[in-house]
């Protein structure tokens, strides 16, 4: 089992920036891929971002790429979202999730998610 607790979300003027966290419990961090999704208002939930074991390999949506960075620190159990030149339509819910084995951008392919944590970016 792993659980997995997000934090950051706030709101923010579009063109500003954020920091998402996503702090890793209940089994070795290291041996789980991660990855953020989305959920806008009315809408289903989206890949945003998924990052590999060992941090070597990343893979962001086209909606977010060049903005957003995708990290992790295994030694602190954290994956990161750094959000830059952030758009209203950037508003969402943003889950963190994991899963055993490689990352991937599908959804029902993680086992484990966060609560989630809003994101509001003001025109």
């Amino acid at each position: 089992q792993v659980q997995l607790v997000e934090s950051g979300g706030g709101v923010v003027q579009a063109g500003g920036s954020l920091r998402l966290s996503c702090v890793a419990s209940g089994r070795t961090f290291s041996t789980v891929a991660m990855a953020w999704f989305r959920q806008a208002p009315g809408k289903e939930r989206e890949f945003v971002a998924a990052i590999n074991r060992n941090g070597g390999v990343t893979y962001y949506a086209d909606s977010v790429k060049g903005r957003f960075t995708i990290s992790r620190d295994n030694a602190k159990n954290t994956v990161y979202l750094q959000m830059n030149s952030l758009k209203p339509e950037d508003t969402a819910i943003y889950y963190c999730a994991a899963k055993n084995g490689i990352a991937v951008k599908t959804d029902y392919a993680y086992d484990y998610w966060g609560q989630g944590t809003l994101l509001t970016v003001s025109s």
